[in-house]
């Protein structure tokens, strides 16, 4: 593992390396606007994962046409007709924080695209994240984590 393998390294210390490394990258890319919802270019939300999945069937599960609904701009797909319907009745309840954008990233400034397997929910709200590393950062301080968000 690189973490034991760094002489007198320290996860915040690599973590920290890791935001600077990772926003220097996006930085070229960040004087664009930035959509409300990530979509693909199909404009799925999330990738056209389903959102109630990660509530209901504990996990990423990807959606399909038959069972879509539009909202804030995006198509979102489901599993099934009951999933769209849950999602239909209150949207805020089970859409991804920050449009379906990294958590970690936005709470950092910027934007960065999402791995559906890298996800969390806190508090009843689903958090998506870049990678499964970036969700281990995450997962140190979400409460943090959001707080920075929310601010942006």
């Amino acid at each position: 593992m690189i973490i034991t393998a760094l002489p007198g390294a320290n996860l915040r210390h690599i973590a920290r390396l890791v935001m600077m490394t990772t926003a220097l990258m996006l930085s070229a890319g960040a004087a664009h606007a930035v959509e409300p919802v990530n979509t693909n270019n199909s404009g799925c939300a999330i990738g056209g994962y389903d959102p109630v999945a990660y509530f209901i069937d504990d996990g990423p599960a990807k959606g399909t046409a038959d069972f879509s609904y539009q909202w804030n701009g995006a198509t979102w797909l489901f599993t099934s007709a009951e999933h769209r319907d849950l999602f239909a009745d209150d949207p805020p309840a089970y859409a991804s924080q920050y449009g379906g954008w990294c958590s970690w990233a936005v709470a950092h400034g910027y934007t960065a695209t999402i791995e559906p397997d890298a996800w969390d929910i806190v508090d009843g709200k689903l958090y998506l994240n870049f990678s499964t590393f970036i969700q281990i950062l995450w997962r140190l301080s979400p409460s943090r984590f959001i707080a920075y968000g929310n601010a942006y």
